[in-house]
This record gives C-alpha cells, sequence and structure tokens, in this order.
C-alpha cells in the first residue's frame, strides 16, 4: 500500500475539517451524525475518524482554531476589528458555540481539555499584548490586563450568542464605540477649579 505523503495528509485533514465545519453549521453537534459527516467531507468514516479520533476531537478542533484565529488576528489587528469580523461569522456555525458552551458547562473531560488549552497557549500572549497596549497608552492601565482582556472576551461572548440566536448586531459601530469607552485611556481632564465668586 503506497504511503501518504506529509502533504497530502495535511490536505485530508483540512478537507475533513472543512466539511465537517459545514455540517456542523447545518445540523448543531447532535445533528452531525457520521452518516452526514461522511456526506459533507467526501471520505468514509474510517478515513474521518483516522486523523480524529472521535466526532468530540473534530469539533474542539473547529472551535479551537476559531478562537485562535480571533486572538490572533486581536493580537495583530486590535480588538475592534476582532469584534468587527465577529460580527461577520456565518450565524449557523456561530449557534453551534453555544452547543459548545453546553459541553463546557456540562461535560467535565471537555472543560478541562478546553480550558489547559486556552490558558496555556492563548491567555498568557494575549494578556501580554493587552500589557503592552496598556503600556503605550491605547489601552487603559488602571485596571489589570487580565480585566481588561475579560472585559472585551465577554463582549465578544456576547455577541456570539446574540449571533447565534438569530439575532444580527444592529449598529456595530455604536458596540464599538461603548467598549471603546470602557477600555481607552480617558481623554476628558478633570475640570480645573472655578474662581471664587463674590
Amino acid at each position: 500500500m503506497p504511503k501518504i505523503s506529509d502533504q497530502r495528509k495535511a490536505e485530508r485533514r483540512e478537507q475533513i475539517l472543512a466539511g465537517a465545519r459545514r455540517c456542523f453549521a447545518e445540523h448543531g453537534y447532535g445533528g452531525a451524525t457520521v452518516v452526514r459527516l461522511e456526506q459533507a467531507t467526501g471520505l468514509s468514516r474510517g478515513a474521518i475518524f483516522n486523523y480524529f479520533g472521535s466526532k468530540e476531537d473534530l469539533f474542539h478542533e473547529l472551535a479551537w482554531r476559531d478562537n485562535k484565529r480571533l486572538v490572533r488576528l486581536w493580537m495583530k489587528k486590535g480588538w475592534e476589528a476582532t469584534l468587527r469580523e465577529l460580527v461577520q461569522e456565518d450565524p449557523d456555525w456561530i449557534g453551534v458555540y453555544m452547543e459548545m458552551s453546553q459541553k463546557i458547562r456540562t461535560d467535565p473531560e471537555f472543560r478541562r481539555r478546553h480550558e489547559e488549552r486556552t490558558q496555556t497557549e492563548l491567555a498568557p500572549p494575549l494578556v501580554e499584548h493587552v500589557m503592552a497596549e496598556q503600556e503605550r497608552g491605547a489601552l487603559r492601565d488602571d485596571k489589570p490586563a487580565e480585566l481588561v482582556a475579560g472585559f472585551i472576551g465577554l463582549v465578544a461572548n456576547g455577541v456570539a450568542v446574540q449571533l447565534g440566536s438569530g439575532e444580527p448586531i444592529r449598529n456595530v459601530d455604536a458596540l464599538v464605540d461603548f467598549v471603546r469607552s470602557a477600555v481607552e485611556p480617558s481623554t476628558t481632564e478633570a475640570p480645573a477649579d472655578l474662581p471664587a465668586t463674590s
């Protein structure tokens, strides 16, 4: 039997991920049966699970990639670009994240895997980035970097929940302005003392 090259393996893996993403977006996690995954990827279950141990592993990898992509975008182009990118995501795929949140809440092993990867691979560089932004005056520095990053992440999660519920963000500019007012340094100076009146 001919050996598959590393490049072909990488291409096959990407083929599986692309098809699975479409399948999860259309049918949700629970509805993405093995038969539907086979149809979406054009591959047999043996081929699919040769690259990913289970449907959960496949789902986790897709969600992880999206998280990593958004964090990298934040570090490269800023939190505003990240929020604007998130608003453009496919609502059907975003809806799948609600199922991921449920798995994090109800499945201890899934939660452990998710938190371990997030805390070791994504959180430290993001906090360092926020600290650098604070030092150069782009973000408020009267609060810890973890708190500022956490607040922006909380807003992003809220955006995802709203989109996943089928309700669009109607005024992205207003949302960005509100976040900016919370995380950027205040440009208003305290008023000088009023002159004494006789």
